[in-house]
């Protein structure tokens, strides 16, 4: 792995990531950057919350409602990743790959309340739409769901979660605030990219860690 190697770990959340950039070597990062990526057009208020916009539609119908505001979200997040891999290149950094966390695919149809199920199937989405965004920037890519997150990445780490959890606090002071839940996940997202994609050598793909 080289020294300028660097990783982006993303969190998603409804409208907006959270990314946290890595580098150093896998045992021992250290943060560059901390930014928040819009992951919405202002002139398109039904990005914001797209299935909300068709939320009184029968679900089959919503389904193709929502897709001309799921287009242009990921034209949004692939733009917005892609400026933020031009910063860490403009530095002298190479991104060696991406690590996103975001709600679990679900049975969105088996939802009985249309505004929960707006609200689950958001969730889906904008991790999707990252995804969806990692590949058109030819990073490579992994892919975990919120639940238990923080005990599989203690796993893959080989190390305890209160180890993981102290790492990540005292990874956060050399940034500053906000350091919050939000941030400590998508450091963590970062630091498995790194550990993944260190050595890799143009071999884009995206992996899911469930």
């Amino acid at each position: 792995m080289t020294d300028n190697q660097s990783s982006i770990g993303l969190r998603a959340k409804t409208g907006r990531a959270i990314a946290v950039v890595l580098a150093g070597p896998p045992h021992s990062p250290r943060v560059l950057r901390r930014v928040e990526l819009s992951l919405i057009d202002p002139r398109v208020p039904g990005t914001f919350q797209p299935y909300h916009e068709v939320m009184d539609l029968p679900w089959e119908k919503g389904q193709i409602a929502v897709r001309k505001f799921a287009r242009a979200i990921e034209r949004i997040a692939a733009r917005a990743l892609a400026q933020l891999v031009k910063k860490e290149h403009a530095d002298g950094n190479v991104v060696c790959g991406v690590g996103i966390v975001g709600a679990p695919d679900r049975q969105l149809e088996k939802i009985g309340s249309p505004h929960i199920r707006a609200h689950a199937a958001e969730g889906v989405l904008f991790r999707h739409v990252l995804e969806t965004a990692a590949t058109e920037n030819q990073l490579d890519g992994l892919v975990f769901a919120e639940r238990d997150f923080d005990q599989l990445a203690a796993t893959e780490l080989q190390i305890t979660a209160e180890q993981l959890g102290q790492q990540l606090k005292d990874l956060g002071r050399s940034i500053g605030q906000p350091w919050r839940t939000e941030e400590k996940k998508a450091t963590a997202a970062a630091w498995l990219a790194l550990r993944s994609f260190g050595n890799s050598r143009n071999k884009t793909r995206t992996s899911r860690r469930k």
